[in-house]
């Protein structure tokens, strides 16, 4: 990347996060500019403790000193170890490279003691802010984490947070929310049973509290003329034998399949790169024997990243992204799926058409031949010969059981000056028989600048909740420094202009008003 997308689009988080307080950074396994990030004195030097003046200390990711060699940036062992801490790679984690070399480097001078001094002092600056000298044994005091998880608050908690994380794509002809009475559901897919998928990457499985499968929350919830019949129908990444009979068999009795599919806890997370986002083969002919029967279909979309979805999948009646809720799975899920709890989650990514438009991201710089929207473009224009370029569920994208109207956008003044405020207001109206909770997003583009701008770039939400039949005036405050950018020279700047803004439930469509920026 360039050093402008660096500070542009990469940094800031980074920058955010020290701003908040934080008092240690770890350095990647990546490379920029050909320079491994553990000996990034640029990164680690100049832009951390030069320009951001942090004070905390650097650690390496696991071992990714040592893995200099491999990257062919270091000789050996001992080089790697001096360049990671010459870089500013104040702890060295696992590889024990410093332990090894770093007594030797002192005495021969290649590496000063006052850097020495420098990163130890660093190290004890944080353990001292932690008050970990008064107590080195602080927070262990409590009760243990097995009985900390069974704590009846956290159980709550983490339904709440579960349910609330859940986006619905679709929800056709209102197939959702379920009657909990007289309905007969046939549970299919490879996570229509277990748990252990269901908790994600990372996960741990303390004391008692084990998860709750989706099975056992869709149970939980419903009447006792009701039912769930199981059929898992194949694995996650290979056939069952037997399975898509059973699963097709199963659907043909029931009212309604909930389609349990996605990614297992192997396949998504830290070193889980896929070069198919989309379902596995098995799963996906299982969708579409299921879809075959004719019977109306909701998806549960278990995943950690964006997926391209196809055929049965994408045209099922309802689709609800559930991502790895956690421990009240089951529970959350159920919430929803009945109506209990009307979804409010919205995507923090961009679902795109088809694999071939990844890397694919709202927030993308403008074209010199731009294309209609809405469809494949003509020739000689950037655009896809086979798809259009749009997103198949964009950034900020999700529904509930409500329906909503924006209007009456409202722009404070026209034309401001550089220090002023813009007061962006807005009308949005619960069209629905049930409370909304609506998310209501700002998006900014500069129409012309020194260098090129993204299309539209989000600047500010907010989650509102709005009784059935009222309405609520949603303001947002824009000031002079959302429209900095990074200039030229690298430095940020505010450039008069003109600017679009946009006040919309996702990062396409909206209601668009313009104004002016000047100096004076």
């Amino acid at each position: 990347i360039s050093e402008h997308t660096l500070r542009e689009v990469y940094l800031p988080p980074f920058r955010a996060a020290i701003d908040a307080g934080a008092l240690s950074v770890m350095s990647g396994f990546n490379e920029i500019g050909g320079i491994p990030s553990t000996a990034n004195r640029a990164l680690l030097t100049g832009v951390l403790r030069d320009e951001w003046k942090f004070k905390g200390f650097v650690v390496s990711d696991y071992t990714a000193d040592e893995e200099l060699i491999e990257h062919g940036y270091a000789a050996n062992s001992r080089e790697a170890a001096k360049m990671a801490f010459m870089a500013g790679t104040d702890v060295s984690m696992q590889s024990g490279l410093y332990m090894r070399h770093l007594p030797d480097l002192v005495a021969s001078g290649e590496v000063p003691m006052a850097r020495l001094d420098e990163a130890v002092r660093r190290v004890l600056h944080v353990k001292q802010k932690l008050g970990l000298f008064d107590d080195p044994f602080r927070g262990l005091d409590g009760p243990p984490a097995a009985r900390r998880a069974e704590n009846p608050e956290f159980i709550a908690l983490a339904r709440e947070d579960a349910r609330r994380s859940i986006v619905m794509l679709k929800n056709e002809a209102k197939l959702l929310p379920l009657p909990k009475a007289g309905t007969k559901i046939a549970l299919i897919g490879p996570f229509s049973e277990g748990t252990k998928d269901l908790m994600g990457s990372w996960s741990l499985f303390p004391g008692q509290s084990a998860p709750v499968g989706i099975d056992e929350g869709l149970r939980a919830a419903l009447g006792p003329d009701s039912s769930v019949t199981i059929a898992r129908g194949s694995n996650v990444e290979s056939p069952l034998p037997g399975g898509i009979e059973a699963a097709v068999a199963a659907a043909r009795e029931a009212d309604v399949v909930v389609l349990a599919i996605g990614e297992s806890q192997k396949m998504s997370g830290e070193s889980r790169s896929r070069s198919d986002i989309g379902l596995p083969q098995p799963q996906q002919d299982l969708a579409e024997a299921v879809a075959a029967t004719g019977k109306p279909v909701v998806v549960l979309l278990s995943n950690g990243r964006a997926m391209a979805l196809k055929g049965a999948v994408r045209n099922a009646r309802a689709i609800l992204v559930t991502w790895f809720l956690g421990v009240q799975t089951g529970h959350a899920i159920a919430d929803v799926v009945f109506g209990d709890f009307n979804p409010s989650g919205r995507l923090p990514v961009s679902f795109p058409q088809t694999a071939g438009q990844v890397p694919y991201y709202y927030a993308h710089k403008r074209s010199g031949r731009p294309s209609p929207e809405g469809a494949p473009g003509t020739s000689f224009k950037t655009r896809y010969v086979d798809a259009t370029n749009e997103a198949l569920y964009p950034f900020g994208f999700g529904i509930g059981y409500a329906t909503v109207r924006y209007d009456n956008v409202e722009l404070s003044q026209e034309r401001m000056t550089m220090g002023d405020t813009l007061r962006v207001r807005a009308t949005v109206t619960n069209t629905g028989m049930r409370e909304a909770e609506e998310v209501v997003q700002l998006y900014l583009s500069e129409r012309a600048a020194s260098v090129t701008r993204p299309v539209r770039e989000l600047k500010g939400f907010q989650k509102v909740r709005i009784e059935p039949g009222a309405s609520k005036v949603v303001e947002f405050a824009l000031t002079t420094a959302d429209m900095e950018f990074i200039g030229r020279d690298m430095k940020p700047v505010v450039e008069p202009g003109e600017f679009d803004l946009w006040v919309a439930p996702s990062a396409a469509g909206g209601i668009r008003k313009r104004f002016v920026l000047t100096r004076e």
